[in-house]
């Protein structure tokens, strides 16, 4: 395998506790051999239940172009999507299993209720909430009011009945933990109010289902809710061993397999996704895998010292905040509120019942209870409500059954990356034995017989297509691509070369001998950017100055105090201010420190103005693949230079090239866990601005929290102003927009908000006898879902058993009335791919579905930084990749840590906002970094 080549990519804020999500990072370019690959029915690489099947006979007959006729005479309103325009026919034709099993809808109609507890002085825990309802179904009046066996619920406000129940209904609960005797009278009581809300009619879904044309706007939420309610009650049932984390998603911690120790205090559990969704003439049920962080039961002073001794500036606070734990001295259970600055030896408090002698928590409980602390210098935990209670963590026990909801450390991400990346046919198997089980789909389920409803237990089998791969040009050869979709750059050189001049290497010292330059004077130094420029030139850069600026820099030692290395980044600001600036530096970084590097990039792109990339000296220094390592990097320079690596063949091309296009990508990222309260989201606007479709500069801003661009007419507005510059005065025609990081949930959104910000963005290039009015067509792309495509047969699957790179599904079990389909462009590395959903939003460039799955799939191959398609359309890639630099400008809040002299939690969003716009100190914009692909 070839690496990034150069600069340290981060995935979207870290992986969190919840399950593992982003895409899998492009590769650089290179001489690189093929993995092994196993064969053969259950084996790790071989294909799942090879054989002869069957399409679904849903999908066999005319039914769905049918459907797709009688939506040409809907009139449909400008802010709906567009309908399916056809079905894709090119490429060669294969059958693929989906995750994906049939459901009978049942006969209904279905029952919604709505549940309220009472008192409600104050949101419940969602745990109270639980225990409530698991002690009212095991009441006599649970069964007496007809309710058992015949409901299904969320545990917290939602009811689905099989029949109408009585009304008035209510069932009284007198309230006790699980680890707590049955209360006398006199103790807490609730009582769940439940009160009917609507008929769920599903005659109506089945005619949606048909895809009858009346039904095109109809709207399945509520249905489709129940359903999965129903479908969720066997696992989420009170008595059952499933833990839910999230919506959907159930963990189960089975006997014969113990979880993998993340290290830092976590293990990984397997569990499953579970969701109904509408296909063809047909409800299914997606089930997949999926992998998250718990809590590893035990003493929670000792997970607190692994979790900070796992990395450096790893958090303890991160790590305890919402545990329940239970306290060794009195056995009474709590949850961790926070982690208190003070310690059992410095916390003093006057203590009643010694006569109001003020003591320390260590004295109390010395005292009180004969137990003699082991740290008593470590920081206790508050586990107090509005009233603060402080404890010793070595008094306190990590209850077990608990999801991690922070935010993993890198080596915890590793190992769960490793944990989680199974071959596409071990997941499959555990899918349709383990998973269709716990998830109680095979029969065992008395809530899902009492609704009439069945699942079948063998996957759908869905027609799919492998497109054909474009041809990849250079300056002097066409690149030999690879059935992985991926090729070399041996003997090639750039489209267009840029010119190296002025050039710099820095070297960070930073006490890791093993892998760092003995000094400046090392002769390896010299060997390495001789062999890096030698690289550019023959790749067909100029080569203006040939030996660079040598900058050695010796950052100071690693100190708690200064959590994100603030000391670090100042030296190497004075050691980059003290000679002349460089056009360009290339950064030899002695290790993976995240804070260095996050520090640099913000160092350079927002004050000096400097464009830089980032290699480590274990990898640049490594002898074998050492060449393609500098072409890798070299990738990278061309593009910061406003060079052109390569291009693709006129035929592919051809649409873009037939009028001015220009093509954009957009995605908004959002702060993850451990983030400072009240830390903005970064919002960035990527768009080409030449006639190879290669340079994409970027506008980008912070914003508060929001899905949604909220300024996207200022940023559409610089994109299309530096086209203007860029194309002899000429505005494009054709805007193709892929739109990243939008939920099914807020497709409408992107209409009804962004749609109009373009407009006001174009409104500015009007002139007084023309409107400019260029043809805008939006397609959203999704990579949070949890569809995954199996090839039947050897020939339609790599040496992994995933679908070969070009792999597109538009049949079966994609939306019925409107315009989508699963791409697959790349080849996976490890485990099972995943395909990128394509939604259309809005088109006023008349696609058909054959132009735009080809012209998506070839786009895939124009990614600048790697010689191989990559998992996601390039723009959207380009636009993910600028937001994970926005990142790094606010790296302090996204880690937790805020100004210096600011005390913890007094987080005024306003504050906090204001902190965020000095840190982002308006972003790349000087005019060495601003129109240039600066963020690769």
């Amino acid at each position: 395998m070839s690496n990034r080549g150069g600069d340290r990519g981060r995935g979207r804020g870290g992986a969190r506790g919840g399950e593992l999500r982003g895409r899998a990072s492009p590769r650089g370019g290179g001489f690189r051999g093929g993995p092994p690959g196993g064969r053969g029915g259950h084996q790790p690489g071989g294909i799942f239940r090879p054989g002869p099947v069957t399409v679904d006979a849903r999908l066999r007959d005319n039914s769905q172009d049918a459907v797709v006729a009688s939506l040409k005479s809907l009139s449909i309103a400008s802010n709906d999507l567009p309908v399916r325009p056809g079905f894709g026919t090119a490429g060669k034709a294969i059958k693929l299993r989906a995750n994906f099993f049939p459901v009978q809808v049942p006969k209904g109609p279905l029952h919604e209720y709505e549940v309220a507890i009472i008192p409600k002085a104050k949101e419940l825990a969602r745990r109270i909430k639980r225990r409530i309802f698991q002690l009212a179904e095991a009441t006599p009046e649970w069964t007496s009011k007809g309710l058992k066996g015949v409901v299904a619920h969320d545990h917290s406000a939602k009811l689905i009945a099989a029949k109408i129940l009585q009304q008035p209904l209510t069932i009284e609960v007198l309230y006790y933990d699980e680890n707590e005797e049955p209360p006398k009278k006199g103790g807490k009581r609730y009582t769940l109010e439940i009160n009917y809300v609507q008929p769920l009619d599903t005659g109506n879904l089945l005619n949606y289902l048909a895809g009858q044309s009346q039904y095109y706007d109809y709207d399945i939420t509520p249905i489709v809710s129940a359903l999965n309610l129903i479908l969720g009650a066997h696992p989420n049932r009170s008595d059952g061993p499933g833990v839910m984390v999230g919506r959907n998603r159930w963990f189960f911690k089975a006997p014969e397999e113990r979880p993998t120790d993340l290290g830092g205090g976590l293990e990984a559990w397997k569990g499953f996704y579970s969701s109904v969704r509408p296909a063809h003439n047909q409800l299914m049920v997606n089930v997949n895998v999926c992998t998250t962080a718990f809590y590893t039961p035990g003493n929670l002073a000792d997970a607190m010292t692994n979790f900070r001794n796992a990395s450096f500036g790893a958090r303890p606070a991160a790590f305890v905040k919402g545990v329940r734990v239970q306290t060794v001295h009195l056995g009474y259970r709590k949850t961790v509120k926070t982690l208190s600055s003070k310690t059992a030896r410095t916390h003093r408090f006057k203590v009643q019942e010694y006569g109001d002698r003020e003591m320390s928590v260590e004295e109390y409980f010395k005292r009180k209870y004969n137990i003699t602390l082991k740290y008593p210098d470590m920081p206790l935990v508050d586990v107090g409500g509005a009233k603060q209670n402080l404890l010793p963590a070595e008094l306190c026990e990590i209850l077990p059954n608990q999801a991690f909801k922070g935010k993993l450390l890198d080596d915890q991400t590793a190992q769960m990356i490793r944990v989680a990346a199974k071959p596409p046919n071990v997941n499959a198997n555990m899918i349709t034995g383990q998973g269709i089980r716990e998830l109680g789909f095979t029969g065992d389920s008395v809530v899902v017989k009492a609704f009439g409803t069945s699942i079948g237990n063998e996957m759908t089998v869905v027609p799919g297509r492998i497109l054909g791969r474009p041809d990849v040009h250079y300056a002097n050869s066409t690149a030999s691509v690879d059935e992985r979709a991926s090729w070399n750059m041996r003997n090639v050189r750039f489209t267009k070369g840029g010119r190296l001049d002025n050039w710099a290497v820095m070297l960070i010292f930073d006490g890791n001998p093993g892998d760092e330059f003995q000094s400046p004077q090392d002769p390896d130094v010299e060997k390495i950017w001789r062999g890096f420029a030698n690289m550019c030139k023959s790749s067909g850069m100029a080569i203006g100055q040939a030996s660079p600026r040598i900058i050695p820099v010796r950052l100071p030692r690693r100190d708690n105090n200064d959590p994100t290395r603030n000391a670090a980044i100042a030296t190497i600001s004075e050691a980059l201010k003290a000679g002349k600036k460089p056009s360009i530096a290339l950064v030899i970084l002695s290790n993976g420190d995240k804070h260095v590097y996050s520090g640099i990039k913000k160092l350079c792109d927002t004050v000096l103005d400097l464009p830089t990339v980032c290699v480590q000296a274990a990898k640049i220094r490594k002898e074998k693949g050492q060449l393609q390592y500098f072409a890798n990097v070299a990738l990278k320079f061309n593009m910061k230079l406003g060079g052109v690596n390569h291009q693709l063949d006129k035929e592919t091309m051809a649409w873009l090239k037939q009028k001015p296009t220009m093509i954009v990508g957009i995605d908004v990222t959002h702060p993850g866990p451990g983030s400072i309260r009240g830390t903005p989201s970064i919002a960035a606007v990527v768009a080409s601005c030449d006639s190879f479709f290669a340079q994409f500069p970027c506008s980008m801003e912070i914003q508060s929290k929001g899905e949604m661009v909220t300024n996207l007419d200022r940023m559409m507005f610089q994109r299309l102003n530096l086209f203007l510059e860029r194309n002899n005065k000429i505005l494009p025609e054709r805007i193709l927009i892929y739109r990243d990081g939008v939920s099914e949930g807020e497709l409408k959104k992107v209409i009804l908000v962004e749609l109009p910000r373009i407009r006001e963005a174009l409104r500015k290039f009007d002139k007084a006898t023309k409107k400019y009015n260029p043809l805008i067509t939006i397609v959203v792309c999704g990579k949070r879902h949890h569809t995954r495509f199996y090839p039947t047969e050897e020939g339609y699957g790599d040496q992994n058993g995933n679908p070969k790179p070009g792999t597109v599904v538009d049949r079966g079990v994609t939306a019925i009335y409107h315009f989508d389909f699963f791409l697959q462009t790349h080849g996976g590395l490890q485990g099972t791919t995943r395909p990128t959903h394509y939604y259309v939003v809005h088109d006023e460039n008349g696609f058909q579905a054959d132009p735009l799955q080809k012209l998506t799939n070839a786009v895939s191959y124009m990614f600048a930084r790697a010689t191989k398609a990559v998992s996601l359309a390039s723009p959207a890639y380009y636009a993910d990749l600028a937001c994970e630099r926005g990142r790094c400008y606010l790296h302090k809040l996204l880690q937790g840590v805020r100004a210096e002299g600011t005390r913890a939690g007094t987080e005024n969003p306003e504050d906090v906002f204001r902190e965020a716009e000095v840190l982002w100190n308006n972003g790349a914009s000087g005019p060495a970094l601003r129109d240039t692909m600066f963020y690769l």
